[in-house]
């Protein structure tokens, strides 16, 4: 009894442990071994490299697509550019043709109106 008249209480550790071993057995330190923290970093890091090297091939492959695609284009623009060339130089020989033939008609109604040949309506002029 203390001198105020109460019991003392039986001192307690916060942690409690066997007073033969007091102390806690500590982990063989390896200078090699790292800290799982640390390690669980690498594996993240390896793992991002690959899903970026993966994003990379992928990036490549696409491009080369692209730059397939863009020369089937060329090729037919290219294409699409001839033919349109082809239809410009007929059309220029049609209307050519077109204005050779309005003056042989010209000149044979002139013809026809000499030697007094009717001229005939129905069918067409060339």
């Amino acid at each position: 009894m203390n001198p105020y008249g109460y019991y003392f209480l039986p001192q307690t550790d916060y942690f409690p442990h066997d007073h033969y071993y007091s102390y806690l057995p500590q982990e063989q330190h390896d200078p090699y071994r790292q800290p799982p923290q640390v390690q669980a970093l690498e594996r993240r890091v390896n793992a991002l490299e690959r899903q970026n090297e993966q994003q990379a091939r992928e990036l490549d492959r696409q491009n080369r697509e692209i730059n397939r695609q863009n020369q089937e284009i060329n090729r037919i623009n290219r294409e699409i550019n001839r033919i349109n060339q082809e239809i410009s130089r007929l059309n220029q020989n049609d209307e050519r043709h077109t204005r050779r033939l309005r003056r042989l008609n010209q000149r044979l109604r002139v013809v026809e109106n000499r030697l007094n040949i009717p001229f005939t309506q129905i069918e067409d002029e060339f």
